[in-house]
């Protein structure tokens, strides 16, 4: 019997005035989903976000995290979730060790296992050498890592995080994304919203692509593009007369069209479906040298910008 989603949501809305800020957001993401939630600001990210994280009432519909409604069991869905907003407040004048013990503490671990809890989530994010720090001293990046390990200490199954990577530097950026696939490694489901697309891109096995409040896509990265094209494009380079190996790929039914640039060919096949290795087979056995061949596949951002039109309410 497969498990329940860990969270779902139906005909999700929320109002602010006259604004619909959500639209009917039918959301599900799988239990040890490490899912992007993609959108441009203003798109419905955070409000969604707060919703599940039972700061927010939605205006209409529901949300369940692991079988618990956000409205009517709020306690129980805050002991399963950890929330990391975009902008959170630290106490810069506490120890590490400190400020996760007082955490600790809101969360009632007992006080003999408080010390064992914190140096845990220190061990797990990369801080444990900073455990008596000034968190005032710390770079952004350690305290992004500080307020994960904030969201950890009471081992959530669920994690919520919007923009966690938000103003760090490329390598703060790359540790923080590794300490997230640690997390899915062990069985932790991730939802983080961000703009560095590119990293969602590796990052996340599903996505989720919303504007203006409604949900234009959901599923696997790969899916969405396939969703924006129609067949495969491969690019080819051979020794001698380029024209001769466009020839032999244009007289097979598979290739739509041929053609040449910077002394490539631009291959299109007329489906997803069609195995690129055809390309091959012809040009070899046609006698054509192949030097070069692969697949062009769209990246996460130009997927983004061919599906959305950068409305926001």
């Amino acid at each position: 019997m497969q498990a329940s989603p860990a969270v779902q949501t139906f005909n999700l809305t929320r109002l602010y005035g006259d604004m619909v800020a959500l639209n009917n957001l039918d959301l599900t993401v799988n239990r040890a989903d490490l899912f992007g939630f993609i959108g441009s600001n203003g798109a419905g990210k955070t409000t969604t976000l707060r919703i599940l994280a039972t700061f927010l009432a939605p205006s209409g519909g529901r949300a369940e995290v692991l079988g618990h409604d956000v409205v009517r069991d709020a306690d129980a869905v805050r002991h399963l979730i950890g929330y990391m907003p975009d902008f959170f407040g630290v106490y810069k004048d506490m120890e590490v060790t400190e400020y996760l013990d007082f955490f600790g503490a809101c969360y009632k671990i007992p006080s003999a296992q408080r010390e064992k809890t914190v140096n845990d989530v220190l061990e797990l994010v990369g801080l444990a050498e900073k455990k008596g720090a000034i968190i005032g001293a710390l770079s952004r990046g350690m305290q992004q890592r500080l307020g994960l390990a904030r969201v950890l200490i009471h081992d959530p199954k669920v994690l919520l995080l919007d923009e966690p990577a938000s103003g760090l530097d490329p390598r703060a950026r790359i540790e923080m994304m590794a300490i997230l696939q640690e997390l899915q490694r062990l069985g932790k489901t991730i939802i983080i919203s961000s703009h560095i697309l590119s990293e969602l891109e590796t990052l996340c096995n599903r996505v989720a692509i919303i504007e203006k409040g409604r949900l234009i896509y959901a599923g696997p990265v790969q899916g969405v593009r396939d969703q924006m094209t129609t067949g495969r494009v491969v690019w080819v380079r051979v020794a001698g007369d380029p024209q001769q190996a466009a020839a032999l790929l244009r007289a097979r039914p598979e290739v739509t069209s041929v053609d040449e640039a910077d002394g490539r060919l631009k291959v299109a096949l007329a489906s997803h479906d069609t195995d690129h290795s055809i390309v091959a087979e012809v040009l070899v056995r046609g006698g054509a040298r192949l030097i070069e061949l692969r697949e062009d596949e769209l990246g996460l951002e130009e997927v983004f910008l061919r599906v959305t039109k950068g409305e926001t309410q």
